[in-house]
């Protein structure tokens, strides 16, 4: 077979090495993020991608990298198309690396068609309003921060904090509620430690999540161009799974602090002028473009559903990667190192989240009537039990009232009951709901002012209790 038949422009020779990037003379017709094959003197063949076009130079970024290039006989060859994705329903139940290759040992994929990483942008006059509850068992996030089908909803984290556990929990457990619906999970791991590669796949095949689910493995030894497409290729398995097997997707990308960092290194690589911190001016609109194909499309049956994670350097949630992500998303979810370090898990903050997209995903037939007043009041509570924590710091808790001794229990009571919870035990929202009104029973009945009296007469556990006693 004539390899020369694959290529519709024949390269030049390259000019330049640095490091994984190799500058070639101008390629007329050259596309941005063309995939392109690099033939070295040696006669081996490695894939890369177009990176930089000019009329002056042709910037190539090769996967895997050369360690060793002979400049005067090495060429570049362009294939006139970008990174595509082999896609069919068998890609379930698979492992893949960070190009879309096959790494479980699992027979070859037979693909249906090949679709583009970089995805088709959805027109935003058919885009429905995220508006459907998603389960993950997880008290903390389906009580206070609910997660709602086609919305974007980070999870910030620090460096040490158990980020990894709760997505591997929320991989096993989050399910749509009250429908046999097609659900799928997307994951996406971006630069991890082998370690933390291992712990996904063995929780993955352990709890038969793996079936429904659908694995993009980057470690922290693989190339850093990698880590730019890992992202992508999680959405366009997503996007296909969502959009043409009418299936409720839910994203789960971790580490994005390790994407923009290889976004920064590229950047630096290709000399171009840095923004804060030295990241790209760009990072924002790279962000967005994947964080965007999340959603609901009218008409269709699926969705996307987007949880990326990311560690705060230093705890700094006015970091750019953090600053940049709660601009672009509906809300966000901290971790607190104070809580981890008490023990509580998952150390979800209270305060600092938000789910920009909770009202629309709770009520009768999504959840449960009276969510949203056990939410309002859950939180006056524990706000009220915090101030008063940190004002027994000073004056000592002896000098407090009763009724305030009882609001500090109360917010006690809060972090081990009801945010704190076992790793393997799933919730169902009618159980966050129901620690929430033992945890108001022993409030008193006239300070639960955030919630309808009618609630209060059909779920009060004292109201439940007399009625149970007067049926016996």
């Amino acid at each position: 077979m004539d390899l020369s038949s694959l290529y519709i422009r024949e390269g030049r020779a390259i000019s330049k090495a640095k490091g994984s990037l190799l500058v070639a003379e101008s390629i007329p017709g050259t596309k941005f993020n063309e995939i392109v094959d690099v033939e070295l003197s040696n006669g081996e063949i490695k894939p890369g991608q177009a990176i930089d076009i000019s009329e002056e130079a042709t910037i190539v970024q090769v996967f895997g990298g050369v360690s060793e290039i002979d400049l005067k006989g090495s060429k570049i060859r362009c294939k006139g198309e970008t990174l595509k994705l082999p896609v069919s329903v068998d890609i379930l139940g698979r492992i893949f690396n960070g190009m879309g290759k096959p790494i479980d040992g699992g027979p070859p994929l037979i693909p249906e068609e090949y679709l583009d990483i970089n995805g088709d942008p959805i027109n935003p006059a058919t885009r429905q309003p995220p508006a459907e509850f998603i389960e993950t068992g997880i008290s903390a996030i389906d009580g206070l921060n609910v997660l709602v089908r086609g919305q974007k909803l980070p999870i910030f984290s620090g460096s040490g904090l158990p980020h990894n556990r709760i997505a591997a929990q929320i991989v096993r457990q989050a399910a749509v509620k009250g429908k046999e619906e097609k659900f799928a999970i997307v994951f996406g791991a971006i630069g991890i430690s082998y370690d933390d590669a291992s712990f996904f796949i063995r929780n993955l095949e352990r709890t038969g999540a793996l079936e429904r689910a659908v694995a993009f493995i980057n470690t922290a030894s693989d190339p850093v161009i990698e880590r730019i497409s890992t992202p992508r290729l999680a959405l366009t398995a997503a996007e296909y799974l969502a959009w043409q097997q009418d299936m409720h997707v839910l994203v789960i990308l971790t580490d994005m602090t390790n994407y923009c960092e290889a976004l920064r290194e590229l950047s630096a690589m290709r000399e171009e002028i840095p923004s804060r911190r030295g990241y790209p001016g760009y990072m924002y609109t790279d962000l967005a473009t994947m964080y965007e194909r999340a959603g609901r499309i009218i008409g269709k049956e699926g969705s996307i559903t987007i949880m990326p994670i990311l560690t705060m350097p230093d705890d700094d949630i006015t970091h750019p990667i953090a600053d940049l992500t709660g601009y672009i998303t509906e809300g966000q979810i901290v971790l607190s190192r104070n809580l981890d370090r008490k023990g509580v898990y998952p150390p979800i903050d209270v305060f600092l989240s938000l789910s920009r997209m909770m009202k629309e995903g709770i009520g009768p037939g999504k959840t449960r009537e009276d969510h949203n007043n056990v939410f309002m009041q859950l939180y006056a509570s524990y706000a009220e039990g915090c101030y008063l924590r940190e004002i027994s710091t000073i004056i000592g808790a002896e000098a407090l009232g009763d009724r305030d001794r009882l609001y500090l229990s109360n917010a006690d009571d809060i972090e081990r009951n009801f945010i704190s919870q076992g790793e393997q035990e799933k919730r169902k929202v009618e159980d966050t709901l129901g620690i929430g009104w033992k945890l108001f029973s022993v409030l008193p009945e006239e300070d639960l002012k955030l919630i309808k009296e009618d609630f209060i007469k059909k779920y009060h556990p004292k109201y439940c209790e007399s009625a149970a006693g007067k049926a016996e």
